[in-house]
């Protein structure tokens, strides 16, 4: 949700009225970024090596049951109740949705209130999601369950609403994040950041090969991820009326296609290959970098964001072997460092005549949306690295956060789930070949495998 929209003219709450055309629009936005997470779940899985394809994909769909229930009796609440400090907000009415009118408005918005929650809720959900890729092969489902639970309640309820509730301390400064490049994209990636210096690195990092298993797999959930983030972006402005959705829909085209050819062009000088993995990859490090952008520049920056973005998330996914840190699926690489550089470039290329009037330096405004951007950046990205650290610790200390040497080394699927991805119990027991002559078939007879 941009900032402004809750802080129209007064006499606007007056007029408004619920938006039947405007509902709907939210309505399949919100259905959007729920496939998002199931996308993110492929995007993951087809990453991971056979023996943990299973326990990928639940570490993101346990986070649509955990966050879905924590959502509706809190969560919400705390994130977009009334402000208290520009810290944290709270309203008794949202807690467990049961007091809310059928037909009461968001705010000074044309959609329901009812709306705007699970359209929010969809956020909730994919954001603790994404930070499952740097942890693959090595955690407790467990562990992992109760940090999800934990972490947004301590980390992304407050962070929402510092972004985008109306008294939050940033969105009163003024920093621009129209669909989640501080909130979404940096807090996961900072997380990450903060659970991997916790559980430390698979075993044979830098030693085994750890190899996608299914690159189609991982192409699927990019589109599907892809397909989302129409929802994702156009639906945070939470209206079609005036325009600006239209150019955030455009816009996240233009950047993911910029990134993805920015990502292979430097995967081409650098390793002499386009791969597949690289263009999903750079795809989504485009949609990551225009998602707090996307409402404030023009096509043309969109371009200049995504390229920038797919060059520089390229280079920084290799960091971790340099550093040793094992983000398994560059979650550090793609989503905190693209959401730094769609956040911060927003100081450069705001034209100020699409969301708001603030304006970019290559656009007249000086350095002081640059400013507010930065400290938008830093605040974040402490604050979660700081708290998941603790948070990651304290589970480890209590409970074990890391499955044992065994367990990682057959692997997470049958430790954790008791089943595997794929069966072949059935392809070693023969075929049947049939021989074929000028006067026809020969009978089939069985060929031993």
């Amino acid at each position: 949700m941009p900032p402004g929209i809750l802080t129209l003219a007064d006499g606007l709450a007056e007029k408004a009225t619920l938006s039947p055309a405007n509902t709907g629009f939210m309505l399949i936005c919100s259905a959007l970024v729920m496939l998002m997470t199931p996308g993110l779940a492929f995007f993951y899985g087809g990453m991971v090596r056979v023996k943990s394809v299973l326990n990928m994909l639940m570490m993101s769909f346990i986070s649509l049951g955990i966050v879905t229930l924590l959502w509706v009796l809190y969560g919400f609440g705390l994130a977009f109740g009334t402000d208290t400090g520009g810290i944290i907000g709270w309203s008794s009415d949202f807690a467990g949705l049961g007091h809310i009118g059928l037909t009461q408005l968001w705010g000074t918005t044309t959609i329901p209130v009812y709306v705007f929650a699970v359209f929010q809720l969809m956020f909730a959900v994919i954001t603790p999601a994404l930070i499952s890729g740097a942890l693959a092969d090595r955690v407790k489902f467990t562990a992992w369950a109760l940090f999800i639970a934990l972490w947004v309640t301590v980390v992304y309820f407050p962070v929402a609403h510092w972004v985008w509730g109306d008294g939050g301390w940033l969105f009163k400064l003024g920093v621009i994040d129209f669909a989640g490049g501080t909130a979404v994209h940096i807090n996961a990636g900072a997380a990450a950041l903060g659970v991997i210096l916790v559980v430390g690195r698979r075993i044979g990092f830098k030693k085994d090969p750890m190899r996608p298993h299914s690159l189609p797999l991982v192409m699927l959930g990019a589109g599907l991820l892809w397909f989302g983030w129409f929802g994702f972006n156009a639906g945070s402005w939470l209206n079609n009326d005036d325009g600006v959705a239209a150019v955030a829909f455009v816009n996240t085209q233009v950047a993911t296609a910029a990134a993805m050819l920015g990502w292979l062009a430097y995967e081409k000088l650098r390793h002499g290959s386009f791969t597949t993995l690289g263009a999903a990859s750079g795809a989504v490090a485009g949609l990551v970098a225009i998602t707090p952008a996307c409402g404030a520049v023009s096509p043309l920056g969109a371009i200049a964001i995504g390229v920038i973005a797919g060059v520089l998330c390229a280079m920084a996914v290799g960091l971790k072997y340099k550093f040793g840190y094992d983000d398994s699926l560059d979650v550090i690489g793609v989503h905190l460092v693209g959401g730094i550089v769609g956040s911060l470039l927003i100081g450069l290329f705001a034209t100020g005549g699409v969301q708001s009037d603030a304006k970019g330096l290559f656009y007249g405004g000086g350095f002081g949306q640059l400013g507010k951007q930065t400290v938008g950046v830093v605040c974040v990205l402490l604050y979660s690295l700081v708290v998941s650290y603790v948070l990651a610790k304290a589970i480890d200390l209590v409970m074990g956060f890391r499955v044992g040497e065994d367990e990682e080394i057959t692997g997470v699927d049958q430790a954790a789930h008791a089943e595997t991805a794929y069966d072949f119990a059935g392809a070693g027991g023969g075929t049947t070949a049939r021989r074929t002559t000028a006067l026809g078939e020969a009978p089939t007879k069985k060929v031993d495998a």
